[in-house]
């Protein structure tokens, strides 16, 4: 197989660049360069990204993605180094209208020995990292309702379940009969990314509109939630996209079995 940065710099391969320092890596400001990223601050939100996925996977950070400091100009910069999943991950997360970051996908998704095509797998690594971001903001809402009034579960469950029916326009437990999920597992189990990615917005922005409107009581907090899932849904109707339609994914579970998976395969 043709190796993906023959054509980087005089002819050198993306594996002629590798560094060793008790594991093999690669620099992240290097591989932004070679995907067409000028800007290396841009850059770093994608591996965040990657950092993300990466900890939602349960893959050691430590044997993937390390903050490191380089002097530059006599002036200290922050960069990453990145072992050979960690480039993979950060790809994975690059935008693939870059001709080179699509070029990345398919090299490393051949190189993990991916089963399914290398877009799929892309998906699958944001999808990751999404979920991830959500369980963070998931336990910030919480911290804030609770503080507004919601102090128990039962009560948190009728709140969760507003946004729900704004977005969706059903209640929780009818839209996972619709979608065939199993009554015990999360509905964000089986999210595509946009999905996702939407339903991190509407529970981002609801405790916005709590916080800055000092929303206070179980019937209010309630409203609020239904009104911002509504106004979500309404930006997903305009491009087409009834929510409730929507597919569901593979199980977040298989995803994470993946992930270790594709790490194992790329260590040295």
């Amino acid at each position: 197989m043709d190796n993906l940065f023959d054509i980087v710099t005089n002819n050198n391969s993306f594996e002629d660049f590798a560094l060793s320092n008790g594991f093999t890596y690669w620099y992240a400001s290097d591989l932004a360069s070679w995907l067409g990223h000028t800007e290396f601050t841009s850059f770093e939100r994608v591996v965040q990204k990657a950092i993300s996925a990466c900890t939602y996977g349960g893959v050691p950070l430590e044997e993937t993605i390390l903050v490191d400091w380089k002097i530059e100009d006599g002036k200290k910069k922050k960069d990453y180094k990145l072992s050979r999943f960690g480039c993979y991950l950060v790809s994975m997360n690059a935008d693939s209208r870059k001709p080179m970051v699509a070029k990345a996908q398919v090299y490393f998704a051949r190189l993990a020995d991916a089963v399914k095509e290398y877009l799929d797998h892309a998906e699958n690594v944001e999808r990751a990292s999404i979920r991830n971001e959500i369980i963070d903001q998931e336990k910030s809402i919480a911290k804030t309702v609770k503080a507004a009034g919601i102090t128990d579960s039962k009560s948190y469950a009728f709140f969760q379940n507003a946004g729900y029916r704004g977005l969706y326009n059903m209640n929780l437990s009818q839209l996972k009969k619709k979608k065939g999920i199993p009554e015990n597992r999360s509905l964000l189990d089986f999210m595509g990314k946009h999905e996702l990615a939407a339903d991190f917005f509407r529970v981002a922005e609801t405790e916005a509109k709590i916080i800055s409107e000092n929303i206070k009581g179980q019937t209010k907090l309630e409203e609020a939630a239904q009104q911002i899932g509504q106004q979500v849904r309404k930006v997903m109707q305009s491009q087409g996209t009834n929510p409730e339609d929507l597919p569901i994914a593979e199980d977040i579970k298989n995803v994470k079995a993946t992930l270790k998976k594709a790490s194992n395969k790329l260590k040295d």
